[in-house]
């Protein structure tokens, strides 16, 4: 009998999205409901630019670190030169309105800058305060979620029509079968956005989601769902809207739900760090920001390596599938282009041993080829070698 084959792992699907490291995510919601605070609360905690070379952050966009343990316990160990940590870039993006498909509000400049991200932040306001007035005159939460998704599904309904529109009149002109391929899928999309659904929790095949990938729809970016309460819901866990809010979300794909509080996340940016420990302490809660910005980084299927050493310690942002020889791409250009080897251990199994030689020696210190698949906090040493620079 001939021997069996081996069996090979699991290929991974294409993910929705831009494949890139430099990713961003918007906030977006209707007007009033918190987003300009949050915005303005995560600018407090906003890199200085001169981290970044080349990077001119406009007054609505903001860089902010990801609190990682992780980081924080390998500048402790190397006591490194230098530290940079990851971030996420978030935008602040103008309240959208009914209508703004068509125009309505500015709606269309607001689009354009929805298309531009890559992940969605939606804060949905659930509190009532009549000083705040709300563009619809009562606070519905889950009325909001139906206008602004429906805003985007018929955006996203508009781009499609065109499309098929154009595909149709390049069909007529060629006999490319790749037209064929792409207008099938086009007025598979569009029939599914008709029954009031998004792309993104679509089953779509890995040779339709490249073609999807072309186009940026508004329903393929992942959403996180954040809800503004006011800061005694907050603290007591518990809003006559949350429940309706979460059955919404689980009808409609499901996604994040990260409850917080705006009031509260501006009151503790504005007090120093030990008097804002101390309140939270006292009113047992603690501040959201934290989870949105992982949840945010995590939601637009971006991960991070290390490389650490005395000279630096650095978190190097890839997307998430993203192999070896990309990964060492995004530290330099030769580094992908002369890549031999990547030498790859991981955080846990560093915490735990204590040093490198000791890794080292419990042979947890590997060595991985082309096809590695980096995951989310390993630490790498490359290997590369390119004929005018040698070996690394």
């Amino acid at each position: 009998m001939p021997p069996k084959a081996a069996k090979s792992a699991p290929v991974e699907k294409p993910i929705l999205g831009r494949f890139s490291s430099h990713l961003k995510i918007g906030i977006v919601g209707m007007p009033n409901v918190g987003k300009s605070t949050l915005f303005n609360t995560l600018t407090k905690l906003s890199l200085p630019a001169e981290n970044y070379p080349f990077c001119t952050i406009e007054p609505n966009e903001a860089r902010v670190y990801i609190p990682d343990e992780r980081f924080e316990w390998l500048c402790q160990m190397f006591k490194p030169k230098s530290e940079v940590a990851a971030f996420l870039e978030i935008h602040d993006i103008a309240g959208l309105v009914k209508g703004a498909h068509e125009g309505q509000g500015l709606g269309n400049n607001f689009l354009s800058h929805i298309r531009a991200v890559d992940g969605i932040f939606h804060v949905l306001r659930a509190f009532d305060d009549p000083e705040i007035t709300h563009v619809d005159d009562t606070v519905d939460p889950v009325r909001d979620l139906e206008t602004i998704s429906e805003e985007l599904r018929l955006k996203d309904l508009e781009f499609m029509a065109r499309t098929i529109e154009d595909v149709e009149k390049s069909m007529k002109r060629s006999n490319d079968k790749q037209l064929k391929i792409e207008h099938e899928l086009c007025v598979k999309v569009k029939a599914w956005l008709d029954q009031g659904k998004d792309v993104r929790i679509g089953e779509w095949k890995a040779a339709e989601i490249e073609i999807l990938n072309t186009f940026q729809l508004l329903t393929a970016k992942p959403v996180v769902y954040l809800v503004n309460m006011n800061e005694r819901d907050y603290q007591r866990k518990k809003n006559k809207f949350l429940p309706k809010i979460h059955t919404w979300v689980q009808e409609h794909g499901g996604g994040s739900l990260i409850p917080f509080s705006c009031v509260l996340e501006r009151n503790l940016a504005d007090m120093p760090a030990d008097e804002a420990a101390k309140y939270c302490e006292e009113k047992e809660l603690q501040s959201a920001l934290p989870k949105i910005i992982k949840t945010g980084f995590s939601a637009i299927n971006l991960i991070y390596f290390f490389t650490a050493g005395p000279d630096e310690v650095k978190c190097w942002q890839i997307r998430r599938l993203s192999k070896a020889p990309q990964a060492a791409g995004t530290i330099h250009t030769d580094f992908e282009r002369g890549f031999i080897c990547a030498e790859v251990m991981k955080f846990d199994d560093l915490k735990e041993l204590g040093s490198e030689a000791a890794v080292k020696a419990a042979g947890k210190y590997r060595q991985e080829g082309k096809m590695y698949v980096v995951q989310d906090g390993d630490i790498i040493f490359f290997k590369f070698n390119v004929t005018s620079g040698g070996k690394k």
